[in-house]
């Protein structure tokens, strides 16, 4: 019998969640690129930031004040953000929540990634070139 994972229910588990998710983005050549040269990253000051958004997403902490939109338009007038790498990025997003979490938070990080996705995509293709 398969064992039944947990759902994702704190910070911990959040940062266990974009840890593995960034390790395997940066592990693929055809998105790591945007992280290691095109914004050139810095995980160590990435990883909380990200911590802190999804916590409030998802369990309603509250303290991420960033312009999320107005960051990916910064990053795509360095290097266009195609739709290719929106599905590259949400493939390796659930992978890693599936591989992790099992529940309705973990079903609900995935529905608003995937809303974030086509919001941004949306924002993108908006841009006047």
């Amino acid at each position: 019998m398969k064992n039944l994972m947990k759902d994702i229910q704190n910070q911990e588990d959040l940062l266990l969640l974009v840890t593995d998710f960034y390790s395997k983005l940066l592990a693929d050549p055809t998105i790591s690129y945007i992280f290691t040269d095109v914004v050139k990253i810095r995980l160590e000051e990435h990883l909380p930031v990200l911590v802190t958004f999804w916590s409030q997403a998802i369990l309603g902490t509250g303290g991420y004040f960033n312009n999320l939109t107005q960051i990916h338009l910064d990053v795509n007038q360095k290097e266009y953000l195609s739709p290719e790498l929106f599905k590259i990025w949400t493939n390796h997003f659930y992978g890693t929540v599936d591989e992790h979490f099992s529940g309705s938070n973990a079903e609900k990080i995935k529905t608003q990634a995937l809303n974030l996705g086509t919001v941004l995509q949306i924002k993108i293709a908006q841009e006047p070139h």
